[in-house]
C-alpha cells in the first residue's frame, strides 16, 4: 500500500485519538481504532511481529525488515499514541477529579456513536450474532461493576497488569485504564509517568509487549474465521461499557489509602459520591473509590445536598461527543 507523507500525518493524528481514549479508564482506544478505519490493519500488523523478520533483515537488509514490518505504519500510530497518552494521562487525570460529569458526558456520547459504526459492520444479523451481542454486552457490564483492587507496585504485578490491559486496550469497548483501576495499578503506572520512574515503566512495558503480540495473533484469527460473530462480541463489549461511563455516579465504598480499610461511603462523608466530597476538600489522594453504581442526575443531585448535576452541559457535550465519532468516520473513509 502507497501512501504519502499527508497519508501517515493522519495515522498518528489517529494515534493521538486513540492515546486520549485509553488514558481514560472507561473508554477503549480499540473503539477509536476501529471507528478510524485502521482496527484490522492494526491487528494484522502487530500479529506480524515474528521471528520472520529477523530471517528477513539478515537475508534481505533493513528496508526489506521495515516493509514486511509495515514499519511506517507502526511507527506514525505509535508516536501518536505514546505522545498522546502521556501528556493526556495527566490531563485526564485533572479533568476526572474536578470537571468528572463533563468528561464523562463527552465519551458517553462518543460511545453511543461507536455502538452504531461498530455494528453496522455486521453483515449478517442471525442467532449467533445476537447471541454474540448479549454475551458481549453482559461480559463488559460485569466487568464494569467489578470493585477496583488496593494499589499494588511489585515487579510481577506491575508486569502481569501490563498485558492484561494491552489486551482491553486494542479491544473495542473494553478500558485499558479501567482495566489497570480494577486491578489497582492506574495510579501506580500514572505515579511512574508523572515521576519518569524508568524501572516501573519498562517492566509495564515488556508486559504489555508480550500480552499485546500473543493477543493479537487471537484477534486476527477470529477476524479472519469468525468475523461476524467476533463485530457482534466487541459491539456488545461497547454497549455494556456504557455503564462504567455514565456521568452521574453513587458511590458505595471507599478504601481510606494510608490504613488499607475499606468502608461505605456514608461513614466518610455525607455526600454520596465520593468524587464531590473530594472537589469540596480538595484532597484527591485520602480515599479511593472501590465500589459505585449509576444513577438518574437528579438523585445524584439528592444524594450530593444539592449539588448541581449540570444536564444541560452533560448533554450538550454527549452531543459534541456523539458528533465526533462522526468526523472520526469520515476521516478514516477517506483515508488509506
Amino acid at each position: 500500500m502507497q501512501r504519502r507523507f499527508s497519508d501517515y500525518l493522519f495515522i498518528s493524528l489517529k494515534g493521538i485519538a486513540m492515546g486520549a481514549a485509553d488514558a481514560v479508564p472507561g473508554v477503549s482506544g480499540g473503539t477509536i481504532a476501529f471507528i478510524s478505519g485502521i482496527y484490522e490493519e492494526l491487528i494484522t500488523t502487530i500479529s506480524g511481529v515474528n521471528l520472520d523478520l529477523l530471517k528477513t533483515f539478515r537475508k534481505s537488509g533493513f528496508s526489506a525488515f521495515w516493509s514486511q514490518l509495515n514499519g511506517n505504519f507502526l511507527l506514525a500510530l505509535l508516536t501518536g499514541i505514546i505522545i498522546s497518552f502521556v501528556s493526556f494521562m495527566r490531563l485526564a487525570k485533572f479533568l476526572i477529579e474536578h470537571h468528572p460529569i463533563l468528561i464523562w458526558s463527552f465519551f458517553f456520547g462518543l460511545i453511543v456513536a461507536s455502538i452504531f459504526f461498530v455494528g453496522k459492520q455486521i453483515k449478517t444479523w442471525n442467532l449467533g450474532t445476537i447471541v454474540a451481542l448479549i454475551i458481549g454486552s453482559l461480559a463488559a457490564f460485569y466487568i464494569t461493576t467489578l470493585p477496583s483492587m488496593a494499589n499494588n507496585d511489585s515487579s510481577i504485578f506491575l508486569f502481569f497488569a501490563g498485558a492484561v490491559a494491552i489486551c482491553a486496550m486494542i479491544l473495542p469497548g473494553i478500558s485499558g485504564s479501567f482495566i489497570l483501576v480494577i486491578l489497582g495499578a492506574y495510579k501506580t503506572l500514572s505515579d511512574a509517568l508523572h515521576a519518569f520512574d524508568f524501572k516501573k515503566i519498562a517492566i509495564f512495558a515488556v508486559g504489555a509487549v508480550i500480552g499485546l503480540l500473543s493477543f493479537s495473533r487471537v484477534l486476527k484469527w477470529l477476524f479472519n474465521h469468525y468475523k461476524n460473530t467476533t463485530l457482534a462480541v466487541l459491539t456488545g463489549f461497547i454497549f455494556g461499557s456504557l455503564n462504567k461511563i455514565w456521568p452521574w455516579k453513587e458511590t458505595l465504598t471507599v478504601l481510606e489509602k494510608s490504613t488499607g480499610n475499606t468502608a461505605p461511603i456514608q461513614n466518610v462523608t455525607d455526600f454520596g459520591t465520593l468524587e464531590v466530597y473530594q472537589g469540596q476538600i480538595n484532597d484527591f489522594e485520602t480515599f479511593k473509590m472501590i465500589s459505585e453504581k449509576s444513577v438518574w442526575p437528579l438523585h445524584y443531585s439528592e444524594i450530593n445536598n444539592g449539588v448541581d448535576p449540570q444536564i444541560t452541559w452533560a448533554i450538550g457535550l454527549m452531543i459534541v461527543g456523539f458528533l465526533t465519532i462522526f468526523i472520526l468516520e469520515k476521516v478514516g473513509s477517506k483515508t488509506p
